[in-house]
């Protein structure tokens, strides 16, 4: 009978000190604070709000003592230079859209989007299940980032044009909020391609600044009012067909954080990934209905405009392919998974898609 007491008592005590002992290893790790860069108004719940969602997760996951405190763009640097405030360390952190720094380098645009791409699960399975993050990983690293997933929009709508683009034609001289790897198709067809910040492109529509512009879709596009400065909302926007968002992070500020830390920004990130792409999804239908209510004058590209831009991305890829050793090295690996994906969503997405979405459930 004291044996058995003894031994109880002894189990009870074990117990109790292993659930003690993650308490005290989190006592013994350190205090930190990061800032981190977004690319995206504070206006946007779901963009600018996935590094909020991944902010509040990494505080929660380390019992409050690693913090990041999001900044939205510009606060604390313009839109498009987050990628050197990371890499320099002005900032640990960023959030951004890797396809903005294509003008340094073009293979920055496989982490985001590229012309007649992937769509987003066909993108997250290239990076995770692919050799996406790897090959990307070793492109970041030239930069002294590393780089996490950071949510995904979906395909995107063409934009919102002053007037409707009924041939290649009209594409001639059109000045177009786009940037990127889309500016270089289009300007193969006569755009002028012009690169704006989110917060400014109402005020560039509204004073004829440019004559159309891209953002991401209805939910998005309607809280910034482009419909009442433009009133044509052409589909889809091929050049994003999954528009995938990063994080990214400080090589040096990484390798100096605790393996508890380092896990609970991967973790935050793919949390923050799934649930931006779940926001778009479940507000866009809404938010296009209220457009269409507004008199928005939903219309897609035509056939021969889709096909133009088709054959002038693949002038550019392989331009860009046969100069650029790095582009070349993602770009087959990441067309060889393209081809595998569109045969397979070709047999059962697309018929199911095709047929389903024509019919409504009683």
């Amino acid at each position: 009978m004291e044996r058995r007491s003894f031994l109880k008592k002894a189990a009870v005590g074990a117990t109790a000190a292993s659930v003690a002992a993650p308490s005290l290893a989190a006592d013994a790790l350190p205090t930190l604070t990061w800032r981190l860069a977004s690319s995206f108004p504070k206006n946007l719940d779901t963009i600018y709000g996935a590094a909020e969602t991944f902010c509040n997760r990494v505080k929660e996951l380390t019992d409050g003592k690693f913090t990041i405190r999001p900044y939205a763009a510009p606060e604390l640097v313009p839109f498009n230079a987050v990628l050197d405030a990371v890499k320099d360390g002005t900032v640990e952190m960023g959030h951004t859209a890797s396809y903005y720094y294509y003008g340094k380098d073009a293979t920055f645009a496989f982490d985001c989007a590229v012309p007649f791409g992937l769509n987003s699960r066909q993108q997250t399975a290239w990076m995770l299940q692919g050799n996406g993050m790897k090959l990307m990983r070793e492109f970041f690293a030239e930069h002294n980032v590393v780089n996490f997933l950071g949510g995904n929009t979906g395909t995107q709508m063409g934009g919102w044009f002053r007037k409707e683009v009924k041939s290649v034609e009209d594409l001639k001289g059109l000045k177009f909020r786009v940037g990127g790897f889309a500016g270089k198709v289009l300007a193969k067809l006569g755009v002028v391609p012009v690169q704006v910040a989110g917060g400014e492109i109402y005020t560039s529509l509204e004073k004829g600044t440019i004559d159309a512009a891209e953002w991401v879709g209805p939910y998005d596009d309607e809280k910034l009012g482009f419909n009442k400065v433009a009133k044509v909302y052409h589909y889809p926007g091929w050049w994003e067909g999954g528009a995938q968002l990063s994080f990214y992070v400080g090589k040096k500020e990484w390798d100096k954080l605790p393996k508890l830390y380092q896990a609970a920004i991967e973790t935050a990130s793919l949390e923050a990934h799934v649930q931006m792409q779940a926001k778009y999804d479940a507000r866009n239908p809404s938010a296009l209905a209220r457009l269409m209510q507004n008199k928005t004058i939903l219309k897609p590209f035509p056939q021969s405009v889709m096909e133009a831009c088709f054959n002038a991305a693949q002038e550019t890829f392989t331009e860009e392919a046969a100069k650029n050793p790095k582009f070349n090295k993602v770009y087959v690996d990441w067309m060889a998974f393209r081809h595998n994906q569109s045969q397979w969503f070709n047999v059962a997405e697309q018929t199911f898609a095709r047929f389903n979405m024509m019919r409504k459930l009683k």
